[in-house]
């Protein structure tokens, strides 16, 4: 089973208090939480060792793992990042109020030297996809319920879990200058979650909009 050391070491904590660090809810019969990803819902069943996101959708649109029931809610298994970034979440999540302070990537610790090569963060996708139109990132910002930054040519913060807001800054590509852009986290975020989880909350965000932008073109 994917990430079975985390699901012991979510076992053994206690439901209240890891909802109450996780800023998410806690049920019983089943045991499970519910927690907010991106703006979507996601249940982890501690019975079973499930994460799936509940979804509206149509029964046609069911394909891919998904399920979707008479109401028309689609279930869909999570991913290995997904699963990864929620179930490293509630084990480590602090009860902290965000420091309002960005900082880049390497300057949390031991992130200048885990944010290389193969780890380092998708800015190059960003690029791509906004660097000729930066504006297009404002328009789709809404379906994460992102709050517009004024940093850049285009900027916004969203948060990818309760306690964890990213904040994307892109740079138009011009005859001068290539299209830049940043992806900068508040400083508690290496609190919240361990880097390699931060890292796949990156990603997991970077694909949200990628795969936004290219519905909206």
């Amino acid at each position: 089973m994917a990430h079975e050391g985390l699901w012991e070491q979510l076992n053994k904590l206690d439901g209240t208090k890891t909802a109450q660090r996780a800023k998410c809810q806690y049920l019983t019969n089943p045991v499970r939480y519910i927690v907010t990803l991106l703006n979507a819902e996601y249940v982890v069943n501690l019975s079973d060792r499930n994460i799936f996101s509940v979804q509206s959708g149509s029964p046609q649109s069911a394909g891919h793992g998904r399920k979707a029931s008479p109401s028309g809610l689609t279930v869909e298994p999570a991913e290995f990042l997904e699963q990864l970034c929620i179930l490293a979440y509630l084990i480590n999540a602090q009860d902290l109020p965000l420091a309002d302070k960005l900082v880049g990537a390497e300057t949390l610790p031991g992130g200048q030297f885990f944010f290389r090569g193969l780890h380092s963060l998708p800015t190059k996708k960003l690029e791509q996809a906004f660097g000729n139109r930066p504006e297009v990132l404002h328009q789709i910002s809404a379906q994460f319920d992102a709050e517009r930054c004024e940093f850049g040519d285009a900027s916004i913060r969203l948060y990818v879990l309760p306690r964890l807001p990213l904040t994307i800054v892109i740079w138009r590509r011009c005859e001068e200058f290539d299209a830049r852009a940043s992806i900068l986290f508040d400083q508690t975020a290496a609190s919240q979650l361990p880097l390699d989880a931060l890292l796949a909350a990156a990603n997991l965000t970077v694909e949200a909009l990628v795969k936004a932008f290219t519905e909206s073109s």
